[in-house]
């Protein structure tokens, strides 16, 4: 079996939502939200939560989980994604990472469980979890995924995803190497419009809420 450990970063320096980690959410936090139902993953041998701010740490003791206090400059935006990606896999002693963040609260314990059943195959060495992007796409002044002559309907567009990093398992090597928790050959995951919900704006904070309260009763 790969040993597997739940990585959840979470910072104080949050731009977008001013601490929207610990912030009030459907009763709770994100980041108490994350770590309870990592908890119930009896897959997962460990779980870290790593951050620079030690009331999010004292948060994840509390909870019996482990810590890891992050450097200042990788928990702040002077720090690229592939920095901070690497930093934090070289900063923790394990074989394989899920990279598990709280922004994405609407992750049901059965993707958990599938998500790292998968991982234990042999030929997979990389999950990604991934959502399909079905809209009519632009770049630098081009149609980037359709002919605007021959304009398809939106569920006909070619399939193109984008990584929603709800869950990201790959090898502390790997993450190291690439400076990412995706490599060359991710494995994709495929998740529905409620599970890849990802909290970057006050109102993806409000909408996921919403949604949360209605699936959980909270």
């Amino acid at each position: 079996m790969k040993k597997i450990t739940a990585v959840v970063p979470v910072r104080k320096g949050s731009v977008r939502v001013k601490n929207k980690n610990i912030k009030s959410f459907a009763n709770s936090t994100l980041l108490d939200i994350k770590i309870n139902c990592l908890k119930q993953i009896d897959l997962i041998d460990e779980i870290i939560v790593s951050s620079d701010c030690d009331k999010m740490l004292d948060i994840a003791t509390n909870h019996g989980v482990k810590t890891h206090k992050r450097d200042e400059y990788f928990a702040s935006s002077k720090a690229n994604n592939s920095e901070f990606f690497k930093n934090l896999a070289e900063s923790i002693e394990c074989d394989y990472i899920m990279y598990s963040p709280v922004t994405c609260p609407l992750i049901s314990k059965e993707t958990y469980f599938d998500c790292v059943n998968r991982f234990q195959n042999d030929d997979v060495h990389n999950l990604v979890t991934v959502a399909p992007v079905k809209h009519h796409l632009w770049l630098n002044g081009l149609p980037l995924n359709y002919d605007i002559k021959n304009s398809p309907n939106s569920q006909d567009l070619p399939d193109i995803y984008q990584i929603t990093y709800g869950i990201c398992i790959i090898s502390r090597k790997d993450m190291i190497t690439y400076g990412n928790v995706v490599n060359e050959s991710p494995t994709f995951k495929v998740l529905d419009e409620i599970e890849s919900v990802d909290i970057d704006t006050e109102f993806d904070f409000m909408i996921a809420e919403k949604i949360y309260k209605e699936l959980y009763h909270a």
